[in-house]
């Protein structure tokens, strides 16, 4: 199990990797664990500056969950519950990450790959990539937790579009639908993500942070307190506002230290 959930550390720059080529990385029950256990241990770690999420190999991003080991966990109602604790606490622990997140996407992103895709705060794929959530084929249901993502970047019409009609579309559409945010030659996909995630982390970590935090605040229709307001004032009293307010003066690159 350790090994098909990859993890690999440059500096601040985390990239997880979903390695099962052999079946277009679809995650079986183990891997969705193992998924949680390291977006949750990332998350808490104060040195990672970006998470960048990809599938192993160039055929595909993700195909979702692993259809054939359904006989044996999800074949019944009660069998879909339990394995839904599972599947969505992983999915959580993606959309809650306090760190910017990246998913890199070659080849297919389809079904609970494309769910996922859309709880990143930036997707960026190549030329050829595919996508869709064709499992009314299947004859399963998107749970609200699954479609949280999907509806929020797409909205209702084409999200409806895209479980309706089950198609399985390129990666212009995916563009216009606003599913991806960058659309770069196959062949250069990994470098554009690299360097992606490169001037994400030359930011400020702390106000990453917080820009994830009010977004996700103003998802909840309730007022904000004064206290919440008061938040956006408190990066004036960090050491990476002195740091970068010193580098603009002095026209050089700031160097944070998340304080």
């Amino acid at each position: 199990m350790s090994e098909s959930i990859l993890l690999q550390r440059d500096g601040g720059i985390a990239t997880v990797t979903l390695n099962a080529p052999q079946r277009m990385n679809a995650l079986d029950l183990d891997m969705w664990r193992l998924l949680k256990e390291r977006f949750d241990a990332l998350s808490a770690d104060d040195s990672v500056r970006c998470i960048v999420l990809r599938g192993a190999g160039q055929q595909a991003f993700c195909a979702g969950a692993d259809i054939e080991e359904f006989p044996r966990v999800r074949s019944t109602a009660e069998q879909s519950r339990a394995y839904s604790e599972i599947t969505q606490a992983a999915l959580r622990a993606i959309g809650e990450c306090r760190h910017p997140t990246v998913a890199l996407i070659h080849g297919a992103c389809v079904g609970g790959g494309l769910e996922m895709s859309t709880l990143c705060d930036m997707r960026i794929c190549g030329a050829s990539s595919r996508f869709g959530v064709p499992i009314n084929r299947l004859g399963l249901v998107v749970s609200y937790e699954e479609l949280r993502g999907l509806a929020s970047l797409v909205g209702k019409a084409a999200t409806l579009e895209i479980l309706l009609e089950g198609r399985v579309f390129g990666a212009e559409e995916a563009l216009r639908m606003g599913l991806v945010n960058r659309i770069v030659a196959d062949d250069a996909v990994d470098e554009e993500v690299a360097a992606t995630a490169r001037r994400i982390g030359h930011g400020a970590p702390l106000v990453a942070r917080w820009h994830k935090k009010f977004l996700r605040r103003l998802e909840d229709p309730a007022p904000l307190t004064d206290a919440e307001r008061d938040e956006a004032h408190h990066c004036f009293d960090t050491e990476d506002f002195r740091i970068g307010y010193r580098a603009f003066l002095d026209k050089t690159r700031p160097t944070f230290v998340g304080r």
